[in-house]
Protein backbone atom coordinates (compact mmCIF):
# COMPACT_ATOMS: atom_id res chain seq x y z
CA UNK A 1 0.00 0.00 0.00
CA UNK A 2 0.83 3.11 -0.83
CA UNK A 3 4.56 1.87 -2.36
CA UNK A 4 5.05 -0.25 0.63
CA UNK A 5 5.32 -3.88 -0.34
CA UNK A 6 5.86 -7.20 1.23
CA UNK A 7 7.97 -10.34 0.04
CA UNK A 8 8.94 -13.51 0.79
CA UNK A 9 11.67 -16.30 -0.77
CA UNK A 10 12.17 -19.70 -0.59
CA UNK A 11 15.61 -21.17 0.92
CA UNK A 12 16.85 -22.21 -2.21
CA UNK A 13 17.26 -18.40 -3.29
CA UNK A 14 19.55 -15.93 -2.39
CA UNK A 15 18.18 -12.93 -2.44
CA UNK A 16 19.78 -9.16 -2.10
CA UNK A 17 17.61 -6.14 -1.54
CA UNK A 18 18.95 -2.71 -2.74
CA UNK A 19 17.91 0.87 -1.68
CA UNK A 20 19.61 3.50 -3.47
CA UNK A 21 22.33 1.71 -5.18
CA UNK A 22 23.40 -0.30 -1.82
CA UNK A 23 22.94 -4.09 -0.34
CA UNK A 24 20.55 -3.57 2.50
CA UNK A 25 19.59 -6.83 2.96
CA UNK A 26 20.96 -10.06 1.50
CA UNK A 27 20.90 -13.73 1.89
CA UNK A 28 18.96 -17.00 1.84
CA UNK A 29 15.18 -17.44 1.86
CA UNK A 30 14.81 -13.61 3.21
CA UNK A 31 11.32 -12.26 3.93
CA UNK A 32 10.81 -8.25 4.45
CA UNK A 33 8.52 -5.09 3.60
CA UNK A 34 10.58 -2.66 1.40
CA UNK A 35 9.60 0.62 -0.16
CA UNK A 36 9.44 0.18 -4.01
CA UNK A 37 10.09 3.69 -5.63
CA UNK A 38 13.87 3.37 -4.39
CA UNK A 39 14.07 -0.32 -3.96
CA UNK A 40 15.41 -2.85 -6.51
CA UNK A 41 15.30 -7.04 -5.41
CA UNK A 42 17.69 -8.97 -6.86
CA UNK A 43 17.07 -12.71 -6.34
CA UNK A 44 19.40 -15.72 -7.59
CA UNK A 45 18.10 -19.36 -7.66
CA UNK A 46 20.78 -21.32 -5.68
CA UNK A 47 19.17 -24.92 -7.21
CA UNK A 48 21.10 -27.03 -9.28
CA UNK A 49 19.80 -27.35 -12.87
CA UNK A 50 19.73 -29.69 -15.83
CA UNK A 51 20.56 -28.44 -19.37
CA UNK A 52 19.96 -31.19 -22.36
CA UNK A 53 22.15 -30.60 -25.44
CA UNK A 54 22.39 -31.61 -29.11
CA UNK A 55 25.91 -30.72 -31.31
CA UNK A 56 26.65 -31.61 -34.51
CA UNK A 57 30.12 -31.56 -34.83
CA UNK A 58 32.74 -33.44 -37.73
CA UNK A 59 35.38 -36.29 -36.85
CA UNK A 60 38.83 -36.20 -37.82
CA UNK A 61 38.04 -38.48 -40.74
CA UNK A 62 35.15 -35.82 -42.17
CA UNK A 63 32.00 -37.47 -41.01
CA UNK A 64 29.38 -35.56 -39.05
CA UNK A 65 28.22 -37.07 -35.87
CA UNK A 66 25.38 -35.81 -33.48
CA UNK A 67 26.47 -35.07 -29.64
CA UNK A 68 23.52 -35.45 -27.16
CA UNK A 69 23.84 -35.04 -23.58
CA UNK A 70 23.58 -33.14 -20.39
CA UNK A 71 24.90 -30.89 -18.27
CA UNK A 72 24.00 -30.13 -14.26
CA UNK A 73 25.22 -27.14 -12.87
CA UNK A 74 24.38 -24.44 -9.54
CA UNK A 75 25.21 -21.32 -8.51
CA UNK A 76 28.08 -20.86 -6.28
CA UNK A 77 28.78 -17.15 -6.03
CA UNK A 78 26.01 -15.54 -6.25
CA UNK A 79 26.93 -12.23 -5.71
CA UNK A 80 29.35 -12.67 -8.23
CA UNK A 81 26.46 -13.78 -10.97
CA UNK A 82 24.49 -10.58 -9.99
CA UNK A 83 27.42 -8.66 -10.97
CA UNK A 84 27.48 -10.01 -14.74
CA UNK A 85 23.56 -10.82 -15.58
CA UNK A 86 20.57 -8.81 -13.87
CA UNK A 87 18.29 -11.46 -11.63
CA UNK A 88 16.22 -8.46 -10.87
CA UNK A 89 12.75 -9.51 -9.93
CA UNK A 90 9.05 -7.64 -9.32
CA UNK A 91 7.03 -7.73 -6.42
CA UNK A 92 5.59 -11.16 -7.09
CA UNK A 93 9.40 -12.58 -8.32
CA UNK A 94 9.14 -12.58 -11.75
CA UNK A 95 12.39 -11.78 -13.45
CA UNK A 96 12.20 -8.65 -15.11
CA UNK A 97 14.81 -9.03 -18.41
CA UNK A 98 15.90 -12.56 -19.47
CA UNK A 99 19.53 -12.58 -18.38
CA UNK A 100 18.58 -15.90 -16.34
CA UNK A 101 18.32 -17.63 -20.06
CA UNK A 102 21.85 -16.32 -21.16
CA UNK A 103 23.13 -19.18 -18.41
CA UNK A 104 22.03 -22.02 -20.33
CA UNK A 105 23.07 -20.60 -23.83
CA UNK A 106 26.63 -19.70 -22.36
CA UNK A 107 27.56 -23.08 -20.91
CA UNK A 108 26.01 -25.12 -23.73
CA UNK A 109 28.53 -22.90 -25.63
CA UNK A 110 31.49 -23.75 -23.63
CA UNK A 111 30.23 -27.46 -23.96
CA UNK A 112 29.64 -27.29 -27.83
CA UNK A 113 33.04 -25.81 -27.77
CA UNK A 114 34.75 -28.38 -25.91
CA UNK A 115 32.94 -31.23 -27.74
CA UNK A 116 34.21 -29.94 -30.94
CA UNK A 117 37.63 -29.91 -29.45
CA UNK A 118 37.71 -33.67 -28.97
CA UNK A 119 35.33 -34.90 -31.66
CA UNK A 120 37.40 -33.34 -34.50
CA UNK A 121 40.46 -35.59 -32.88
CA UNK A 122 38.44 -38.43 -33.45
CA UNK A 123 37.57 -40.96 -36.11
CA UNK A 124 34.23 -41.73 -36.32
CA UNK A 125 34.45 -45.40 -34.89
CA UNK A 126 36.42 -43.75 -31.86
CA UNK A 127 33.57 -41.22 -31.80
CA UNK A 128 31.04 -44.08 -31.17
CA UNK A 129 32.91 -45.76 -28.49
CA UNK A 130 34.67 -43.63 -26.75
CA UNK A 131 31.86 -41.62 -24.53
CA UNK A 132 33.58 -41.34 -21.84
CA UNK A 133 36.29 -39.96 -23.08
CA UNK A 134 34.37 -37.02 -24.81
CA UNK A 135 32.09 -36.75 -21.15
CA UNK A 136 35.59 -36.59 -19.54
CA UNK A 137 36.84 -34.16 -22.01
CA UNK A 138 33.87 -31.58 -22.27
CA UNK A 139 33.65 -31.72 -18.34
CA UNK A 140 37.29 -30.41 -18.02
CA UNK A 141 37.05 -27.84 -20.56
CA UNK A 142 33.38 -26.35 -19.07
CA UNK A 143 34.54 -26.56 -15.42
CA UNK A 144 37.95 -24.60 -15.93
CA UNK A 145 36.68 -22.15 -18.89
CA UNK A 146 36.56 -18.30 -17.90
CA UNK A 147 33.39 -17.82 -18.42
CA UNK A 148 32.10 -20.18 -15.90
CA UNK A 149 34.28 -18.91 -13.18
CA UNK A 150 33.58 -15.55 -14.48
CA UNK A 151 30.13 -16.24 -13.63
CA UNK A 152 30.73 -17.79 -10.39
CA UNK A 153 29.33 -21.28 -11.80
CA UNK A 154 29.99 -25.00 -11.13
CA UNK A 155 29.28 -27.35 -13.73
CA UNK A 156 28.45 -30.93 -11.24
CA UNK A 157 28.15 -33.41 -14.42
CA UNK A 158 28.29 -33.65 -18.07
CA UNK A 159 26.75 -36.81 -19.04
CA UNK A 160 26.98 -37.40 -22.95
CA UNK A 161 23.76 -39.56 -23.94
CA UNK A 162 24.87 -40.61 -27.24
CA UNK A 163 27.06 -40.30 -30.41
CA UNK A 164 24.86 -41.31 -33.58
CA UNK A 165 26.55 -41.22 -37.10
CA UNK A 166 23.68 -40.04 -39.84
CA UNK A 167 21.78 -42.33 -41.21
CA UNK A 168 23.48 -43.55 -44.31
CA UNK A 169 26.69 -43.72 -42.07
CA UNK A 170 25.15 -45.70 -39.31
CA UNK A 171 23.82 -48.06 -42.34
CA UNK A 172 27.51 -47.92 -43.98
CA UNK A 173 29.04 -48.66 -40.43
CA UNK A 174 26.32 -51.33 -39.85
CA UNK A 175 27.14 -53.28 -42.77
CA UNK A 176 30.78 -52.98 -41.96
CA UNK A 177 30.25 -54.24 -38.20
CA UNK A 178 27.98 -56.76 -39.50
CA UNK A 179 30.83 -58.05 -42.00
CA UNK A 180 33.12 -57.68 -39.34
CA UNK A 181 31.11 -59.35 -36.84
CA UNK A 182 30.51 -62.60 -39.21
CA UNK A 183 34.13 -62.99 -39.85
CA UNK A 184 34.91 -62.92 -36.03
CA UNK A 185 31.83 -65.44 -35.84
CA UNK A 186 33.56 -67.53 -38.85
CA UNK A 187 37.13 -66.63 -37.54
CA UNK A 188 35.78 -68.19 -33.52
CA UNK A 189 34.22 -71.33 -35.54
CA UNK A 190 37.24 -71.91 -37.18
CA UNK A 191 39.15 -71.52 -33.65
CA UNK A 192 36.87 -73.26 -32.06
CA UNK A 193 36.78 -76.30 -34.65
CA UNK A 194 40.47 -75.96 -34.86
CA UNK A 195 40.65 -75.96 -31.17
CA UNK A 196 38.60 -79.17 -31.07
CA UNK A 197 40.84 -80.78 -33.61
CA UNK A 198 43.96 -79.81 -31.81
CA UNK A 199 42.27 -81.15 -28.48
CA UNK A 200 41.16 -84.34 -30.31
CA UNK A 201 44.71 -84.41 -31.26
CA UNK A 202 46.17 -84.30 -28.11
CA UNK A 203 43.60 -86.27 -26.70
CA UNK A 204 45.06 -89.05 -28.95
CA UNK A 205 48.45 -88.08 -28.43
CA UNK A 206 47.52 -88.63 -24.68
CA UNK A 207 46.36 -92.57 -25.37
CA UNK A 208 49.11 -93.13 -27.50
CA UNK A 209 51.22 -91.92 -25.10
CA UNK A 210 49.45 -93.85 -22.78
CA UNK A 211 49.78 -96.99 -24.70
CA UNK A 212 53.57 -97.03 -25.03
CA UNK A 213 54.16 -96.06 -21.48
CA UNK A 214 51.70 -99.19 -20.81
CA UNK A 215 53.70 -101.41 -23.42
CA UNK A 216 57.23 -100.04 -22.36
CA UNK A 217 56.10 -101.31 -18.45
CA UNK A 218 54.30 -104.33 -19.84
CA UNK A 219 57.95 -104.90 -21.66
CA UNK A 220 59.77 -103.65 -18.71
CA UNK A 221 57.89 -106.37 -16.66
CA UNK A 222 58.17 -108.73 -19.21
CA UNK A 223 62.21 -108.52 -19.08
CA UNK A 224 61.77 -108.54 -15.32
CA UNK A 225 59.64 -111.66 -15.29
CA UNK A 226 62.73 -113.05 -17.28
CA UNK A 227 65.26 -112.12 -15.24
CA UNK A 228 63.22 -113.00 -12.64
CA UNK A 229 63.23 -116.45 -14.34
CA UNK A 230 66.84 -116.85 -15.57
CA UNK A 231 68.09 -115.98 -11.93
CA UNK A 232 65.07 -118.72 -10.73
CA UNK A 233 66.18 -121.74 -13.53
CA UNK A 234 70.09 -120.23 -12.35
CA UNK A 235 69.39 -120.25 -8.73
CA UNK A 236 67.79 -123.92 -9.49
CA UNK A 237 70.88 -125.56 -11.83
CA UNK A 238 73.09 -124.21 -8.82
CA UNK A 239 71.56 -125.62 -6.16
CA UNK A 240 71.34 -128.52 -8.45
CA UNK A 241 74.71 -128.90 -9.36
CA UNK A 242 75.78 -128.45 -5.57
CA UNK A 243 73.43 -131.58 -4.73
CA UNK A 244 74.83 -133.40 -7.57
CA UNK A 245 78.61 -132.50 -6.44
CA UNK A 246 77.85 -133.17 -2.71
CA UNK A 247 75.94 -136.40 -3.99
CA UNK A 248 79.27 -136.91 -6.13
CA UNK A 249 80.97 -136.55 -3.09
CA UNK A 250 79.28 -138.71 -0.51
CA UNK A 251 79.41 -141.37 -3.13
CA UNK A 252 82.57 -140.75 -3.52
CA UNK A 253 83.09 -140.56 0.38
CA UNK A 254 80.90 -143.91 0.23
CA UNK A 255 83.20 -145.51 -2.66
CA UNK A 256 86.28 -144.79 -0.55
CA UNK A 257 84.67 -146.38 2.34
CA UNK A 258 84.11 -149.40 0.58
CA UNK A 259 87.15 -149.82 -0.76
CA UNK A 260 88.64 -149.40 2.44
CA UNK A 261 86.29 -151.82 3.83
CA UNK A 262 86.89 -154.22 0.76
CA UNK A 263 90.65 -153.79 1.68
CA UNK A 264 90.28 -153.85 5.46
CA UNK A 265 88.22 -157.05 5.39
CA UNK A 266 90.84 -158.48 2.32
CA UNK A 267 93.28 -157.72 5.05
CA UNK A 268 91.32 -159.37 7.61
CA UNK A 269 90.66 -162.30 5.37
CA UNK A 270 94.37 -162.40 4.36
CA UNK A 271 95.17 -162.42 8.02
CA UNK A 272 92.71 -165.64 9.11
CA UNK A 273 93.58 -167.16 5.61
CA UNK A 274 97.56 -166.95 6.83
CA UNK A 275 96.72 -167.98 10.48
CA UNK A 276 94.33 -170.57 9.39
CA UNK A 277 97.32 -172.24 7.10
CA UNK A 278 99.95 -171.74 10.01
CA UNK A 279 97.46 -173.73 12.09
CA UNK A 280 96.76 -176.72 9.98
CA UNK A 281 100.48 -176.34 7.95
CA UNK A 282 101.53 -179.29 11.19
CA UNK A 283 98.48 -181.43 9.61
CA UNK A 284 98.77 -181.05 6.70
CA UNK A 285 101.86 -184.01 5.75
CA UNK A 286 99.21 -186.34 8.28
CA UNK A 287 97.33 -189.03 7.13
CA UNK A 288 93.91 -188.69 7.93
CA UNK A 289 93.91 -192.16 10.25
CA UNK A 290 96.58 -190.70 12.03
CA UNK A 291 94.23 -187.56 12.85
CA UNK A 292 91.35 -190.17 13.85
CA UNK A 293 93.30 -191.34 15.86
CA UNK A 294 94.69 -188.38 17.29
CA UNK A 295 91.39 -187.05 17.81
CA UNK A 296 89.90 -190.44 18.76
CA UNK A 297 88.36 -188.68 21.82
CA UNK A 298 84.82 -188.31 21.10
CA UNK A 299 84.05 -190.96 18.55
CA UNK A 300 82.06 -193.50 18.59
CA UNK A 301 81.45 -196.65 17.09
CA UNK A 302 79.42 -195.80 14.09
CA UNK A 303 82.30 -193.27 13.08
CA UNK A 304 84.72 -196.48 13.10
CA UNK A 305 82.22 -198.35 11.07
CA UNK A 306 81.86 -195.17 8.72
CA UNK A 307 85.77 -195.07 8.52
CA UNK A 308 85.78 -198.70 7.85
CA UNK A 309 83.08 -198.12 4.91
CA UNK A 310 85.45 -195.74 3.15
CA UNK A 311 88.32 -198.48 3.47
CA UNK A 312 86.00 -200.66 1.69
CA UNK A 313 84.94 -198.13 -0.77
CA UNK A 314 89.04 -196.76 -1.42
CA UNK A 315 89.89 -200.51 -1.57
CA UNK A 316 87.07 -201.31 -3.55
CA UNK A 317 88.99 -202.89 -6.94
CA UNK A 318 90.36 -205.52 -4.16
CA UNK A 319 87.03 -206.35 -2.62
CA UNK A 320 85.87 -209.42 -4.02
CA UNK A 321 82.68 -209.94 -1.97
CA UNK A 322 80.66 -207.88 0.13
CA UNK A 323 77.85 -208.86 2.69
CA UNK A 324 76.20 -206.30 4.48
CA UNK A 325 73.61 -207.37 6.70
CA UNK A 326 70.45 -205.26 7.28
CA UNK A 327 70.63 -205.59 10.87
CA UNK A 328 74.05 -203.73 10.50
CA UNK A 329 72.30 -200.67 8.25
CA UNK A 330 69.37 -200.54 10.44
CA UNK A 331 71.58 -200.15 13.79
CA UNK A 332 73.48 -197.77 12.26
CA UNK A 333 70.62 -195.69 11.24
CA UNK A 334 69.07 -195.50 14.58
CA UNK A 335 72.55 -194.84 16.11
CA UNK A 336 72.66 -191.66 13.75
CA UNK A 337 68.71 -190.89 14.72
Amino acid sequence: MFGLNYVRFDSMNYVMLYQNGNITKEGRGLAFFYWAPNASIVAIPLESNDYQFAFKETTRDYQEVTIQGQITYKVTDPKQLAEILDFTVDSKGRYLKDDPEKIQQRIINQAQTASADIIQKMSIKEALRQLKEIEENIMVQVQNSKTIKMLGLEIMSVNVLAVTPNPEMARALEAQTRESLQKEADQAIYERRNFAVEQERTIRESELNTEIAVEEKQRQIAEKQMQTEVVKQDNEQKLRAMKMTGSIALEEKKQKLIDLRVKNEKKEADVKEYVLTASLRPYRELDWKTLMAINSKGIQAKDNIALAFRELAENADKIGTLNITPDLLDSIMKTAR
